[in-house]
């Protein structure tokens, strides 16, 4: 998921920018401690247009951190977790990269966000052999079949995103499928996905709008598909459309679900409100009626209230650090031996929709997409600070097909 320029909905969605929490000073020391606190990176949006999912990627490392720090630590050694901003734009990402490993001497980093960020960043990793692992950053370029050390987490290739929506739609009957993609390259990747995997499921047919990325106004978009008569909208590949796509739709009387590219659930029930409940659709890599979430939700919402909901993002940043200290539990605090220790196991997390494991470049190799529609509620208590709406899963898709690159 990316896009070069802040889009006008994020003004809806995002009234400021928040300050970096958590993070430790960038030229604290110039060599990592063998006695000291462990240092570990998060390097995602924390201004930029992709700052609402950055804000939950960092305090979901945060709130693993103080779980582990709370129980004693790792051997005795706490960990400290130091934070980059990459502002939604490569050259900022490839800025805080460097600062997290050549200032801070992280040993692992997590929380990518933006595609094109992680395409940019990525092979620094692999260069200075440092576990990366990727949140939301779906573009397929960023693993190459050599990739050894970055990883995907919560987000898989977007071709296999397209494959569970497909699912989805085969589930409910659904055989006419409206797209908008944007001119980019996630939309680009979404969009080749569906072709590819439509001759997967006999009889459905699948329409494909192509919108640029700076689009606000889907009308004439909405307008060519509504000629197929489209039971379900894909907006998956277009992040900053969806909102305007969703609204827009029901105007020109299209009362049909439309699907979404993992947004922050908060954020669609704030910027649509109920034009949203019993419509919007989204995949997630949670699973929001288990006791392991919801229990990991109460916990997270105490202390960060001011997040509302325990969106994904922070999940799988929560999932990261843990992976890293069990990993730092047994092979020590080096990056190399980190990064094999994960290649060789499988991580159950809770409230996770599937087993962590990783393909030998990088890519999740047991992935499985939760497809959740936002309804207006009630939430399980103490599970949404920012109202009584909540999501309900429609779906587990079927174990997804890792992306060959």
């Amino acid at each position: 998921m990316n896009v070069q320029v802040k889009r006008r909905w994020l003004v809806v969605l995002s009234a400021a920018a928040l300050l970096v929490a958590g993070c430790g000073s960038s030229g604290s020391s110039t060599q990592t401690s063998t006695k000291g606190p462990i240092p570990i990176g998060i390097h995602t949006s924390i201004t930029g247009l992709f700052q609402p999912w950055g804000i939950q990627a960092r305090d979901g490392a945060q709130f693993a951190i103080n779980q582990i720090n709370a129980s004693g630590g790792i051997k005795g050694r706490k960990l400290q977790l130091f934070v980059a901003d990459d502002q939604s734009q490569p050259a900022a990402g490839i800025q805080g990269f460097r600062r997290l490993t050549e200032l801070d001497h992280v040993i692992a980093i997590g929380g990518v966000i933006d595609s094109d960020v992680g395409v940019a960043t990525a092979r620094l990793a692999e260069a200075d052999h440092v576990p990366y692992f990727m949140s939301k950053a779906g573009a397929s370029n960023i693993l190459t079949t050599s990739s050894r050390y970055t990883f995907r987490t919560c987000l898989p290739a977007a071709q296999e995103i397209a494959s569970a929506y497909l699912q989805y739609a085969q589930s409910r009957g659904v055989t006419r499928i409206g797209a908008i993609d944007a001119d980019y390259a996630w939309g680009q990747a979404f969009g080749a996905g569906l072709t590819a995997t439509q001759s997967q499921f006999p009889g459905m047919k699948v329409k494909i709008e192509v919108a640029p990325v700076t689009a606000t106004d889907f009308t004439t978009y909405l307008r060519a598909l509504s000629g197929s008569n489209p039971q379900l909208i894909l907006a998956t590949g277009h992040p900053p459309g969806t909102p305007p796509i969703l609204v827009q739709s029901g105007k020109l009387g299209l009362n049909v679900p439309v699907t979404g590219p993992d947004f922050p659930s908060s954020l669609i029930a704030k910027a649509v409100g109920p034009a949203a409940y019993g419509r919007y659709i989204d995949f997630k890599c949670m699973l929001v009626g288990s006791p392991g979430y919801q229990n990991l939700a109460r916990e997270f919402l105490k202390q960060f209230p001011q997040d509302h909901f325990f969106e994904d993002d922070a999940l799988a940043s929560y999932a990261v650090v843990n992976i890293v200290a069990q990993a730092i539990r047994n092979v020590g605090a080096d990056p190399v031996k980190i990064a094999s220790y994960v290649h060789a196991h499988t991580f159950n997390i809770p409230g996770f929709a599937y087993p962590l494991a990783w393909t030998a470049w990088g890519e999740l190799s047991q992935a499985r997409l939760a497809i959740t529609l936002l309804t207006t509620g009630p939430a399980p208590s103490g599970t949404n600070t920012g109202g009584t709406w909540y999501l309900k899963q429609l779906l587990l898709s079927k174990p997804l097909t890792p992306y060959t690159p």
